[in-house]
This record gives C-alpha cells, structure tokens and sequence, in this order.
C-alpha cells in the first residue's frame, strides 16, 4: 500500500513538471472513440495532418495497407478537427474526415471541397463505417471515379453531409474502395 502511494505521488510530481503546452497537445477525450484511416490504395501512399488551432507532425500511411489512428482530440479554441489526407507532403489538394466533440455526441463529415476532380481518393473512392450504424449515424461511401460524391461536402452548404454519432462510435476510413 505504501508503494502504491508512493508510486502515485511521484506520478503526480512528474506530471506536474511537464510543460502545459505538452499536456494540452495531447489533451484527447476520454470517450473511447475515435477513427482508424487505412490506405488501401496499392501504389498510393497518403499523408495525413490532424489540425485543430495546431498542426500535428506529418504521418505517413505506406500504400496497400498503412494505418494512422486517432482518439478523439479537443480543440482548445473550441472549433473541430479536421485530419487532412493528401497523396503529397503539402496540406494541399486534400481530403478531409472532420469531427467536433459535442458532450454525449461527435459530429463528423468527409470534405471534398479541397480536393482536386483528378485526385487518388476520387480515382479509387473511399468509405467510412461506423462501430454502430443507425439513422443518425450512417456509414458514408464514395465509390470510384465519383468526383462529386453526394455523402461528403463538395461546397460549403452540403447540409446534409454532417451527421452525429455516440461520442464512443470507433470510425474506419479505408481509402481505396
């Protein structure tokens, strides 16, 4: 028992030691959920930057089968998230799987509106499947050589392409359909 205190409160001393822009950087949500990108595109390898009021380091998910995954994050000037997908190392010509944490709720949609009509993910399609699926919390897919996919943004006033899910709802977004 003494240990287990002891332990404790050196944890606490050590964390109170960290800068709090660290601590902030990694503030995530403690919902459980989150999203899983998967590149399935077999010569394609994808760049993808999570952006709130910071931009995350660049990762990189090799062709035919390279991963990045994300918990929940919050944005500390209160906005969403959006983890930009690029085929380059620039955020430019991008697709997007944007979220916003709202209490019992995630918020989420796919943007193409920066994305390019002769773009990889266009070219090859992607989808998004929800752990739980149900009215509120559909499963998206854009199949192949669909440039203007009607279940993601394409402009602005896409109402209908923002959908909400439990905030504990696990994501899988395969590129490459």
């Amino acid at each position: 028992m003494f240990f287990k205190t002891l332990l404790t409160a050196a944890l606490a001393t050590a964390a109170t030691a960290l800068p709090h822009s660290f601590l902030a950087a990694r503030n995530s949500t403690s919902s459980g959920g989150g999203v899983n990108i998967v590149n399935n595109m077999d010569s394609t390898t994808v760049y993808a930057w999570s952006v709130s009021d910071r931009v995350s380091n660049m990762h990189t998910l090799s062709a035919g089968g390279g991963s990045y995954q994300e918990s929940w994050q919050s944005n500390s000037n209160g906005g969403g998230i959006s983890i930009k997908l690029s085929t380059t190392e620039t955020q430019s010509d991008v697709l997007q799987f944007e979220y916003t944490e709202s209490g019992d709720t995630i918020f989420w949609d796919m943007s193409c509106i920066n994305l390019g009509s002769d773009s990889a993910f266009s070219k090859y399609g992607f989808s998004v499947e929800p752990s739980e699926t149900n009215d509120d919390c559909p499963s998206v897919t854009c199949a192949a050589g669909d440039t203007s996919c009607a279940e993601a943004y394409n402009k602005p006033d896409d109402n209908e392409a923002t959908h909400g899910c439990p905030i504990d709802t696990q994501f899988t977004l395969t590129l490459g359909v």
